[in-house]
């Protein structure tokens, strides 16, 4: 699969580009809020050190954005692509997270939007992984279309394991929804 897993996005309500190093503050800034991550499997990613944790996967991973408010040019959060996959024509989406001033604004279906779009021109398939008690992330993934095929545990960067849902959706649900 040739295909970028940092290409920049953009549409008229938000910017992603590719994650780099000196984003570390900017983006903590965002995720630092303890209320962010109430409901996601690591509650403690608001804490420097866990998050000094997940940034830096985040930059190994070679998939991450940050992401940026257009009118304002505030940082809204982050999300990757990874677990790329020739053989099953698939890519994954997720590590997504968006600050509070832009929930249920439009940020996050924006986000899905332009990355679903993007990776459908490479893949057949878009997976999601969420943790089972993030019923708020579980919930926008549904309203995207997406489908649960999948109860599973994940370790995230020496983080414990932790259970999780995957969700699928399809590139021709994508196309005609």
């Amino acid at each position: 699969m040739i295909f970028d897993l940092q290409p920049t996005l953009e549409d008229e309500l938000i910017k992603a580009v590719p994650l780099k190093a000196d984003d570390f503050e900017k983006l903590y800034l965002v995720a630092s809020d303890p209320l962010i991550w109430a409901q996601h499997p690591n509650k403690d990613r608001y804490k420097r050190e866990v998050f000094e944790n997940f940034f830096k996967g985040a930059m190994e991973s070679k998939g991450a954005f940050i992401v940026y408010d257009q009118a304002s040019g505030n940082v809204v959060g982050s999300s990757r692509y990874y677990e790329p996959n020739d053989e099953n024509h698939s890519v994954a989406v997720g590590y997504t997270f968006i600050g509070r001033d832009f929930w249920g604004k439009g940020h996050n279906a924006a986000l899905k939007k332009l990355m679903f779009d993007y990776a459908f021109q490479f893949v057949e398939k878009v997976k999601l992984h969420i943790g089972a008690t993030n019923y708020r992330s579980q919930k926008a993934t549904e309203k995207l279309g997406a489908v649960k095929v999948a109860e599973i545990e994940v370790a995230y960067y020496g983080e414990p394991v932790k259970w999780n849902f995957e969700y699928q959706i399809d590139k021709v649900q994508w196309k005609n929804r």
